[in-house]
């Protein structure tokens, strides 16, 4: 298997797992368990979901470099900075502000915490950091397609 193909397999499957965590798993618990219950086991998920990514991002991020330093070594020219490579490490920085950032201030905000911004406006940044994310992971697994 090639290195192309094991890029495309590990986009694939991440980008899947984070659709159907963001939009399926996650809403399907709040419209059968009560408000706080769903919380936490969507909380739970998502916290799940971003080490996971972590360790897609890290494989792929590997693989790129592995397949641009192959290419360099049989005289072909390949830039070090690539769409994969971009795409990979836009969707880990943004899958470390959401889990390592701005789930602790969430949590301090639930608690009672004072944080700088509302619980409110704390999860409405954290979706749509999450959703760019999907929307990275996507054009990541498309590309690797073509």
């Amino acid at each position: 298997m090639t290195l192309a193909r094991i890029q495309t397999l590990l986009a694939t499957l991440w980008a899947g797992m984070v659709l159907t965590v963001g939009g399926l798993a996650a809403p399907a618990l709040f419209s059968v368990l009560e408000r706080q219950a769903a919380g936490l086991g969507a909380g739970r998920m998502f916290s799940i979901e971003a080490r996971v990514s972590f360790v897609f991002a890290v494989l792929i991020f590997l693989l790129e470099r592995r397949r641009v330093r192959d290419a360099v070594e049989a005289g072909q020219s390949a830039s070090a900075v690539s769409a994969t490579l971009l795409l990979a490490l836009s969707a880990l920085f943004l899958t470390i502000m959401g889990e390592f950032v701005l789930h602790p201030l969430i949590e301090a905000a639930k608690a009672g915490q004072a944080t700088t911004l509302s619980f409110g406006a704390l999860h409405g940044i954290s979706s749509s950091l999450y959703w760019l994310k999907a929307l990275l992971i996507g054009v990541l697994a498309w590309r690797q397609t073509q």
